[in-house]
């Protein structure tokens, strides 16, 4: 069965020169519980491309069917909804709250569904990914690793069936990026759940099952 299924997918944006397209009738299936890399070229429409898949921007032209739901036919109201049932996303700036310390970082998807054990679950993902010493600490007092440690514990907390990243490792040097793409792979593989990922880097897009490459837009591979 398909986890997601991306039909005729088109995005264009105004320019100084009228129109610009990012992405160009774009199509294609991931299978559940499949890993996907998505290469190509900086400015191919790779992160963008992701967005449209994880309901955080709207096409011009195409559908994207995920979970069983058809996302551009709601409001922005019950794709928020959808994306919190069904959606863990990393990305390469961690995005965590400055304000919230790791674990209320990683509690707060929990808490927004409702989950009456937030708490216990967010330290018990916290310390699996070997940060259980640093659970009150702020974003700021973290090294990168330790952040984006923080971000995949959050992303896997609410056990999504989805996970995007968009270059994960990207803001990380190459030891510490290793240990997290390790990580992100291990819990995927415990999770279950069905992986897309955007990725300059090619040993990472080899470890997964297929890759789609991405040329000025248009999908030139789905190896």
């Amino acid at each position: 069965m398909s986890a997601i299924i991306v039909e005729h997918l088109t995005k264009r944006v105004r320019d100084a020169d009228g129109s610009l397209t990012i992405l160009d009738d774009v199509s294609f299936e991931v299978g559940q519980g499949a890993t996907v890399a998505v290469v190509g070229a900086s400015g191919s429409g790779k992160s963008t491309l992701l967005g449209l898949m994880a309901g955080l921007d709207l096409p011009s032209e195409g559908r994207v069917l995920a979970s069983g739901s058809s996302l551009f036919e709601m409001d922005e109201d019950a794709r928020a909804a959808w994306r919190a049932r069904h959606v863990g996303f990393v990305f390469q700036t961690f995005q965590l709250l400055p304000q919230m310390t790791a674990l209320e970082n990683v509690m707060l998807p929990l808490e927004l569904a409702g989950d009456p054990q937030a708490a216990a679950k967010a330290q018990a993902l916290l310390e699996r990914v070997g940060l259980g010493a640093r659970l009150g600490h702020y974003p700021r007092t973290l090294s990168g690793g330790e952040q984006q440690r923080v971000a995949l514990a959050r992303a896997f907390a609410p056990a999504p069936p989805l996970l995007f990243a968009d270059e994960p490792t990207g803001s990380l040097d190459a030891a510490t990026g290793e240990r997290i793409i390790e990580l992100l792979f291990e819990l995927n593989r415990e999770a279950g759940a069905t992986l897309v990922l955007v990725t300059h880097d090619e040993g990472l897009a080899g470890r997964c099952d297929r890759r789609l490459t991405l040329k000025a837009g248009r999908l030139a591979g789905k190896g």
